[in-house]
C-alpha cells in the first residue's frame, strides 16, 4: 500500500481520526453496508415481536379466533426466523468489519514505519508504535463493529416509537423523549472519558518505550549498578500510570452503571404508564401484553447506544494515535522523476568527504573520529542527505528503492528478530543453503549455529537475547552478506570480537566479496592490513590513501590512529 493524496479509496485519510475511521469503514463497502442492513433487520425483527404477540392476545384469545391465532402465531415464528438469521449473518459481518479495521491499521502502522525508515526512532517512540499494535487495534476493530449495531438500535427505537404513538400518544412521546434524553445524561460522562482515555494512553505509551529501553540495555545498566535506581524510577511511573487507569476505570464504571440504571428506569416508566392505561381501559390487554414486550426489548437497543458511545470514544483515542503516526512526513523522499541507473558496479562517490569507492574493490575507511566514519556511511546509503554519486548520478535523484537494492549499510544498531535463523539470516528467502552456510563461514559464525539444538532451523528469541554481543554482531555480518549487494558498507564489523575471530573474518571477508564494491569502516589493523585499499579520513575529509602498510609508513596521524586500536 502507498500512501498517495487523500480521496484515493486505497489510500488512509489521516487529516483526522474521524476521516480515518471513515476510511476504514469504506474498505469493504459491501460487508460494512450488509452489516448494517442486516443489524437493522435483526433489531427491527426483534421490535415487532411485541406487536405481533399483542395481536395475537387481541384478535386470537380476546376473541377466542384460531384462526387469527394461528396466523399471528406463525408472523411471530417468521420473525423469529427471521431475526435468527440476520442475527446470524450481521455477526459474520461485524467480525470481518472488526478484523478487517484491526488489522488493516496494523499493515498502515508497518507501512509508515517503513516509509519513516531510519528516521523513526527520532520521530516518535517505539512505545507508541507498540501500544497501536497491542491495544488501539482492538478498539479501532471495536468502533467499526458497533456502527452497524448501534444503527440498528436507532431504527429499532424509531419503530418502537411509531408503534407506541399509534397506540398511545404519551407512550410515544415518553419514548421519543426520553432516549434523547438518555443519550445526553450518557454524553456527559463520555467527555470526561474521551480526555482521560487519550491522557492514559500517551502516558501508557512513554512508559512502554521507558520499559523497552530499559530492557535493551539491563546488561549495561547491571554493569554500572543502576538497576535499583532504574527500577524505582519504573515503579514510581507505573504507580502513577495505574492511578490515572483508576481515573479512567471510575467514569467508565459509571458509564457501565448507566447502561443499565439509565435504560431500567426508563423501562420501569413506560411499564407503569402503559399498565395505568390499560386500567383505565385506554389501551387493550394485546396492547399491554405488547407494552410489556416492547420493556423488555429497548433494553437491548438503548445499551447498544450506551455501548456505541463508549467504543466510538475509545476507538476515536485510538485512531488519533495512528493519525499522528501517519502525518509524520519521512525526511527523504523519492523525486518527482526518478532517474535510471546503469547496469552493473560503478563509482560511488562521496564529494563532501573526497571518498570514492571504486568498483570491484575492497576498499577500508580508517577515521580518526568514528562519528565521521559513521557520517560517511550515512550518507553514502542515503539515510540522510549528501552529495553523494553512483555513475555519476547523485543519490538524490534515485528512487529510495533503487538505492537500497544497490546500496547496503549494515552497522551494529541493527537488530535481530524473532523467527527461524534461516529466515533471520536470509529474510528474502532468496539464497540456497550453500550461499546462507558460505556466509556464517564468512563471518566466524559457523560456531553459533553448531551450537544451537536445531541448526538453522532454531528460533532466535526477541533481538537474539540467547546470543553475546560478539555473536549478534557475526549473525548480523552473515545477514549482510547473504544479501549479496552490489554496494556494501559495514561499519565497525568485528568491533565486539576477539582478536582471533576478527583474524579470520579479515582473512575470508575479501574472499567472500570478490568482484563486488566492500567498503569497511573500522580502525582495526587486522581488517585494514586486508584491504585493496585503505582510505584516511581526518575532520570528516579524505587525507590519504594507498595499502596499510604505506599509509603507516607514510602518515603519522594514521600511524596513531591504529596504534590507538592495537593498544
Amino acid at each position: 500500500m502507498r500512501f498517495s493524496p487523500a480521496g484515493d479509496p486505497g489510500t488512509p485519510d489521516h487529516r483526522s481520526a474521524t476521516r480515518y475511521l471513515v476510511w476504514l469503514a469504506g474498505r469493504h463497502p459491501l460487508l460494512f453496508t450488509g452489516a448494517i442492513v442486516l443489524a437493522v433487520v435483526w433489531m427491527v425483527a426483534q421490535a415487532l415481536m411485541p406487536a405481533a404477540v399483542g395481536r395475537a392476545v387481541d384478535a386470537g384469545l380476546t376473541h377466542r379466533d384460531q384462526d387469527a391465532l394461528l396466523g399471528w402465531g406463525l408472523a411471530l415464528l417468521g420473525l423469529g426466523v427471521l431475526q435468527a438469521g440476520a442475527g446470524i449473518l450481521r455477526h459474520r459481518c461485524a467480525v470481518h468489519n472488526w478484523l478487517g479495521a484491526a488489522y488493516r491499521t496494523v499493515q498502515v502502522t508497518v507501512e509508515a514505519a517503513n516509509r519513516l525508515g531510519a528516521a523513526l526512532p527520532r520521530r516518535v517512540a517505539a512505545g507508541e508504535v507498540v501500544a497501536i499494535g497491542t491495544a488501539d487495534i482492538e478498539h479501532i476493530g471495536s468502533a467499526i463493529d458497533i456502527t452497524a449495531r448501534g444503527t440498528g438500535a436507532v431504527v429499532a427505537i424509531v419503530t418502537v416509537a411509531v408503534i407506541l404513538l399509534d397506540a398511545s400518544v404519551p407512550l410515544g412521546l415518553v419514548v421519543v423523549l426520553g432516549v434523547p434524553l438518555l443519550m445526553g445524561v450518557v454524553a456527559l460522562l463520555i467527555r470526561p472519558l474521551h480526555r482521560q482515555q487519550q491522557a492514559y494512553r500517551e502516558q501508557e505509551g512513554r512508559l512502554t518505550a521507558r520499559a523497552g529501553d530499559i530492557v535493551s540495555g539491563l546488561r549495561v545498566v547491571r554493569g554500572v549498578g543502576g538497576e535499583p535506581l532504574l527500577s524505582a524510577r519504573y515503579r514510581a511511573q507505573s504507580q502513577a500510570l495505574r492511578a490515572d487507569g483508576l481515573r479512567v476505570a471510575r467514569v467508565e464504571s459509571l458509564l457501565e452503571a448507566a447502561q443499565i440504571l439509565l435504560p431500567g428506569a426508563f423501562l420501569v416508566l413506560v411499564t407503569w404508564l402503559g399498565a395505568r392505561f390499560a386500567l383505565r381501559g385506554e389501551i387493550s390487554a394485546g396492547q399491554l401484553v405488547a407494552f410489556y414486550g416492547y420493556t423488555a426489548f429497548l433494553v437491548s437497543p438503548l445499551r447498544n447506544l450506551t455501548e456505541a458511545a463508549d467504543k466510538l470514544t475509545r476507538g476515536h483515542v485510538a485512531a488519533r494515535r495512528v493519525v499522528r503516526l501517519l502525518r509524520l512526513a519521512p525526511e527523504l523522499v523519492d523525486p518527482a522523476r526518478p532517474v535510471a541507473l546503469p547496469a552493473g558496479p560503478g563509482e560511488l562517490v562521496d564529494v563532501r568527504s573526497g571518498l570514492v569507492l571504486r568498483p570491484g574493490r575492497f576498499t577500508a575507511l580508517a577515521a580518526t573520529a568514528p562519528e565521521d566514519a559513521a557520517a560517511i556511511a550515512d550518507r553514502l546509503g542515503r539515510y540522510v542527505d549528501g552529495d553523494v554519486t553512483l555513475h555519476g548520478v547523485p543519490l538524490g535523484d534515485m528512487a529510495l528503492a533503487t538505492v537500497r537494492e544497490r546500496i547496503l549499510v549494515a552497522d551494529n544498531y541493527a537488530h535481530l528478530f524473532t523467527g527461524p535463523l534461516r529466515a533471520e539470516l536470509d529474510p528474502h528467502d532468496a539464497a540456497d543453503r550453500a550461499t546462507v552456510e558460505a556466509a556464517l563461514v564468512a563471518a566466524s559464525a559457523t560456531d553459533i549455529v553448531d551450537a544451537l539444538p536445531d541448526g538453522l532451523d532454531s528460533r532466535v528469541a526477541e533481538r537474539g537475547r540467547e546470543f553475546s554481543g560478539g555473536q549478534r554482531q557475526r549473525l548480523r555480518l552473515a545477514r549482510a552478506l547473504v544479501a549479496d549487494p552490489e554496494t556494501l558498507v559495514l561499519v565497525e564489523p568485528t568491533s565486539a570480537v576477539d582478536a582471533h575471530t576478527e583474524a579470520r573474518i579479515a582473512d575470508r571477508l575479501g574472499a567472500a566479496r570478490r568482484g563486488r564494491t566492500t567498503l569497511v569502516c573500522t580502525t582495526s589493523p587486522l581488517v585494514l592490513s586486508r584491504a585493496d585499499q585503505v582510505v584516511f579520513v581526518e575532520d570528516g575529509k579524505v587525507v590519504a590513501e594507498g595499502p596499510h602498510e604505506e599509509l603507516l609508513a607514510a602518515e603519522p596521524r594514521y600511524a596513531a590512529t591504529v596504534s590507538r586500536e592495537e593498544d
